[in-house]
């Protein structure tokens, strides 16, 4: 009996939804993709993989939190907060121009770097990163399991405590 290969014309719609879902589960919408706040492209393809470029946890009226981890920013606030700025990074690679079906076309993600603003003595960045990480693979599987960077800074744009940067490749 011969097995029929996937039609990627079929599976990355249904893909996309499936994400889409367990994203709500999660109690997430996906929002409009946020735009790039300079002279940068928020996702740039190359290759078969897609750049997404740096995301915080910011809202339509602008950033839900701020502050330093470690300081005056609890280590699970810091955690949900990267979850928000993983659904920040959701949209945009679901509005990428470069991606057909948005988070169908997602093959994997292959890296996820996590800036933490945290106070010099706070050594929890892992356990931050994993609030994104782990909402990256309850709404994407698989696909969403990537190798990680968590580093602490100094400063975030606008004083967030957090923001993501993505690798990944895709099928257009």
């Amino acid at each position: 009996m011969r097995i029929p290969a996937t039609d990627p014309q079929t599976e990355a719609p249904a893909r996309r939804d499936a994400a889409r879902a367990r994203l709500s589960r999660l109690g997430f919408t996906l929002p409009k993709p946020l735009g790039s706040k300079g002279a940068y492209a928020s996702t740039r393809a190359e290759g078969g993989q897609l750049w997404v470029s740096g995301h915080t946890g910011r809202g339509p009226d602008g950033l839900r939190l701020t502050g330093v981890v470690g300081d005056d920013v609890s280590l699970e606030q810091a955690q949900q907060d990267a979850r928000h700025a993983a659904v920040n990074l959701l949209a945009a690679i679901d509005g990428s121009p470069h991606l057909p079906h948005g988070l169908g076309s997602v093959d994997a993600v292959l890296h996820l770097r996590v800036y933490v603003r945290a106070a010099t003595d706070f050594g929890g960045h892992p356990s931050v990163a994993d609030g994104a990480s782990t909402l990256l693979a309850e709404v994407l599987g698989e696909r969403g399991v990537h190798a990680r960077t968590a580093v602490g800074v100094a400063s975030l744009p606008g004083g967030a405590p957090v923001e993501l940067e993505a690798v990944l490749t895709f099928t257009a």
